[in-house]
């Protein structure tokens, strides 16, 4: 698989070479060679771009998504546990749920600017907005479609409480869970560089939207290139989590 990826990923780039650098089909104005982007990523790298250097900004972004990811989806699969247990629960709060559902995350900006200023906590807000939804569904889903003879094997058993939540109910529902976490995982990384483009001091929004300001194709490929980077690692690092939760899904 890994030798795969590699070479998918030499491809690209010999055809993003040929296409620009080569032939010149592709104007440098309207995107970049791949000489022109290492040179903008050695710029902010090592002299820096946008109020900081790459490593500032990327440590700035990643902090953000890690708070709202972790904060919403224990919450979202919290809640999602309980709407899918309980009828009361579900009957209580589904109707705000749907209610607020359709609105998108990025309509929440304004309003957390308003509330919160600029500010960190600002964007963390709309980054909990945006990964709330996707684990909440996903995880009452998943516990609705939990076997009925297993539920019912449980309760001839008389497994109840706690017990019925750690044994039946969450095992039952983390395939489905897992794939509220990558959704929601998905949201934050969308979610976070909208919020940074505007009141950013730094992050890889902020790179994107100086570059854009500055008419710098190269060094938005390197803001874009940023956020698949640290996306691909985070979604590695919770697929990881996925194996070690369900050890049986890899035999």
């Amino acid at each position: 698989m890994i030798l795969r990826a590699v070479v998918a990923v030499c491809a690209i780039v010999v055809v993003w070479w040929l296409l620009t650098s080569e032939t010149g089909l592709i104007s440098p104005v309207r995107f970049p060679s791949p000489s022109d982007t290492w040179a903008a990523w050695q710029q902010i790298l090592w002299h820096g771009y946008a109020n900081a250097l790459w490593y500032q900004h990327a440590l700035q972004s990643v902090k953000l998504v890690i708070m709202g990811f972790v904060v919403a989806s224990s919450l979202g699969v919290a809640l999602g546990l309980a709407m899918g247990a309980s009828r009361t629960i579900e009957t209580l709060v589904n109707p705000v749920f749907l209610f607020l559902r359709p609105i998108p995350p990025l309509a929440w900006i304004p309003l957390a600017i308003v509330w919160l200023g600029l500010g960190d906590t600002a964007k963390i807000m709309v980054i909990f907005v945006a990964a709330f939804v996707p684990s909440v569904i996903n995880t009452f889903s998943g516990v609705r479609q939990i076997d009925q003879p297993l539920l019912e094997a449980s309760a001839m058993l008389d497994i109840r409480g706690w017990r019925f939540w750690r044994e039946v109910l969450i095992p039952g529902a983390l395939p489905s869970i897992f794939t509220g976490l990558r959704l929601s995982l998905q949201a934050s990384w969308t979610t976070l560089v909208a919020a940074e483009l505007v009141g950013a001091i730094a992050g890889l929004g902020q790179i994107l939207n100086q570059a854009s300001q500055d008419i710098y194709p190269a060094m938005i490929v390197v803001g874009m290139m940023s956020v698949a980077l640290f996306g691909w690692l985070m979604t590695l690092g919770l697929a990881r989590l996925e194996s070690l939760a369900m050890p049986w899904r890899a035999l």
